[in-house]
């Protein structure tokens, strides 16, 4: 089965799917490694990675594509791309479909954010008409119609934070009607505003859980729950990133100053364990087989 196939079918299943967020390929495959069976590529992540900037559409269209590729080509299980706001116009929306088919991706983000576009739990947002939005969706629809039906289209609104509920709820059905596959309704701020979004759009939706780390709008509500609610998708989009800022920090200042010669194994991965997540010795194997011995 194709990953988009794959993803597209666990997310009508509405089983609330847990997508984890990957901002490089390490921590792409310790979301496979962990037992995830898919991940969303997290802009937030990169452009704090790559940039060390926030997300405020700092991170371009190739930079996204070629770090997205990189995540895909490291794990194999589907992987959602970020493609924020799109990029620029449809015409540029229709070609970001493309190309993130091409490269592998299952799926995608697509906002309806005025850019430049900010992290979803940010103040200040704003966003374009519906009729704009619409626009943007029906030709990434015809993009991934002409490469590959199932590529999963996941459009998101900005709306509660800007005009409310009810006017987010009109919007995602109307980006269901546009062929969004998938609804991302923005930073809702209660179970009870989860449920009514999922009672009243048409199609599977899609929760973040940026409070999964704390500080997110979005109320951390267990995955069980949002089974039972019949979430299609659920994205803990910074919790890896926030998680390796942490280690790392410790790690550091444990070794700080003339503290460095205690080594402090206790907080690293061993380098085993690093070998096997790199398939080092699948290298050394292939070394052996193809290259001239000495």
């Amino acid at each position: 089965m194709r990953k988009t196939t794959s993803l597209k079918k666990m997310i009508f299943e509405r089983r609330a799917l847990v997508c984890p967020g990957a901002h490089d390929a390490i921590s792409a495959k310790l979301i496979e490694k962990a037992g995830f069976e898919a991940l969303q590529v997290s802009g937030f992540g990169l452009s704090a990675t790559w940039l060390g900037l926030p997300d405020m559409a700092f991170l371009s269209f190739g930079e996204m594509l070629s770090f997205t590729k990189n995540i895909v080509n490291a794990v194999n299980i589907p992987v959602m791309a970020d493609a924020d706001t799109g990029f620029g116009s449809s015409i540029n929306a229709m070609y970001v479909t493309k190309e993130l088919i091409r490269i592998g991706a299952a799926g995608m983000n697509i906002e309806d954010q005025l850019f430049p576009k900010r992290c979803g739990h940010l103040e200040g947002k704003q966003i374009i008409s519906k009729e704009e939005m619409v626009l943007k969706i029906e030709a990434c629809v015809a993009a991934k119609n002409e490469l590959d039906p199932d590529f999963v289209i996941n459009a998101r609104t900005d709306a509660i934070a800007v005009a409310g509920v009810d006017e987010a709820i009109k919007r995602a059905n109307v980006y269901a009607d546009a062929g969004a596959d998938l609804i991302f309704v923005e930073a809702p701020q209660s179970k009870e505003q989860i449920q009514k979004i999922i009672d009243e759009v048409k199609a599977p939706i899609s929760i973040n859980l940026f409070d999964a780390v704390s500080g997110g709008k979005t109320p951390l509500i267990p995955i069980e729950t949002l089974k039972k609610m019949q979430v299609g998708r659920v994205s803990i989009p910074v919790g890896p990133l926030f998680a390796a800022i942490k280690g790392m920090t410790t790690y550091l200042e444990a070794i700080s100053g003339d503290k460095i010669a205690e080594g402090r194994n206790d907080l690293v991965a061993p380098f085993k364990d690093f070998k096997e997540l790199v398939g080092f010795n699948i290298f050394r194997e292939l070394e052996n087989q193809y290259l001239p011995q000495s």
